[in-house]
């Protein structure tokens, strides 16, 4: 049912590739006379926020059958998910990727990450002389040879990166899951690894080549790179030199982070063309134990007047102290710094969207003088979060 929702096919491979990574004890389903007409499922997966690494509840295979829209069917499949979150107090955060963005906000969910579709043109893709490349080597490997050291290098690098989730066995076989009725044209999978002179993985790259029309009648070869992992600055550049180096290629297509660092190797930085789009939406199914659960740039005495409609138990006012290393959440009586929705607090919840610039937007109320800049500046960390993966971010 869900694939029909989504106007997919699915193959006897594909679907139980699926069932091997989904819980049934967590997933719901919605029958009519016997029939399947709505679904949705929970993945328990581990998220880097923040100062640490939190346990956060995937939400995917989310799905309303046409004939059944418009009665309720996922409004109330996603109050079951966020009550069963709270009373039992499984994961304090849910996490999804939207196939439509305006969907989701009225439970709850905010864009907690941006990404950046980047498009850019090889040909006119030149580092900087000064670029340090390091003394590694990329290499090209099959796909039984690539996968370990692609689980090595992932790990490293998302414990590091705010917005990475961690992936078991079988969110890596639907990762890199290959069936040829799904490439759309393209070809199989390419794994390019970087490896230290010892023989170290630092850095990946998994990409397709395929084909675009070039708006002349004709089509333009292009590097599709679906993801891309890097332990240092030198593997980072050391994998970007290789793909910028693949012949007959006219442009290479990724959707990186918001503050993807290659324009800045190039000596013609507008060689990258990019274009924003949200990536992962977060909902605080607890606000106190979400709070406390990661760390803040500044020190923080901060109360927050919550409204919070889809889980009445987060309404009222927490109180959040955070000093170096510590953090607490609770409710309290005291008057509020700050006004805003459950939605605003996962928006900005891993560090990405700013208070500030919630405020601008009339969706955060300061109280107090001074508690919007100080507590904007403590929620953002030094680097923008990011996440890597599909569309489906439980299984990706």
């Amino acid at each position: 049912m869900i694939a029909d929702t989504y106007g997919l096919d699915r193959s006897e491979e594909e679907l139980a590739g699926q069932r091997a990574a989904t819980d049934l004890a967590r997933t719901l389903a919605v029958f009519e006379e016997g029939e399947p007409v709505a679904g949705a499922s929970v993945y328990s997966r581990l998220l880097t926020v923040p100062g640490g690494i939190m346990p956060v509840a995937g939400i995917a295979s989310v799905g309303v059958a046409p004939s059944h829209r418009r009665r309720g069917i996922l409004t109330a499949m996603m109050r079951a998910q966020l009550t069963d979150l709270h009373e039992r107090r499984r994961e304090p955060i849910a996490a999804l990727r939207p196939s439509e963005a305006g969907i989701y906000g009225r439970y709850g969910y905010g864009p907690a990450t941006a990404g950046n579709r980047m498009r850019c043109d090889r040909r006119a893709m030149r580092f900087r002389p000064d670029t340090d490349f390091g003394d590694g080597t990329v290499r090209l490997h099959r796909a039984d040879r690539a996968r370990p050291l692609l689980e090595e290098v992932y790990d490293r690098v998302r414990t590091a990166t705010v917005g990475w989730p961690d992936r078991q066995p079988a969110h890596w076989a639907v990762r890199l899951a290959d069936h040829p009725h799904r490439r759309g044209g393209a070809t199989s999978f390419r794994f390019p690894v970087h490896q230290e002179p010892g023989g170290g993985a630092t850095g990946y790259a998994l990409y397709r080549h395929t084909s675009v029309p070039d708006g002349s009648g004709s089509s333009a070869a292009v590097v599709e790179v679906l993801e891309l992992a890097a332990c240092s600055r030198q593997s980072y550049a050391a994998l970007w030199r290789f793909l910028a180096g693949i012949d007959l290629v006219t442009r290479i297509d990724y959707e990186g982070a918001p503050d993807e660092p290659l324009p800045h190797l190039l000596t013609e930085p507008r060689a990258v063309q990019a274009a924003p789009v949200d990536r992962l939406w977060l909902r605080l199914a607890d606000v106190d134990r979400a709070l406390a659960g990661r760390r803040y740039s500044l020190p923080l005495d901060l109360v927050l007047d919550v409204r919070d409609d889809f889980c009445p138990w987060n309404n009222g006012r927490h109180r959040l102290r955070a000093e170096a290393g510590d953090a607490h959440c609770e409710p309290t009586s005291a008057p509020a710094d700050l006004r805003l929705t459950a939605a605003e607090l996962g928006a900005a919840f891993l560090g990405g969207t700013s208070l500030t610039t919630l405020a601008a937007a009339g969706l955060v109320e300061e109280l107090r003088e001074g508690a919007l800049s100080r507590a904007s500046a403590a929620f953002r960390g030094e680097r923008e979060p990011w996440y890597p993966g599909g569309w489906a971010f439980p299984l990706y």
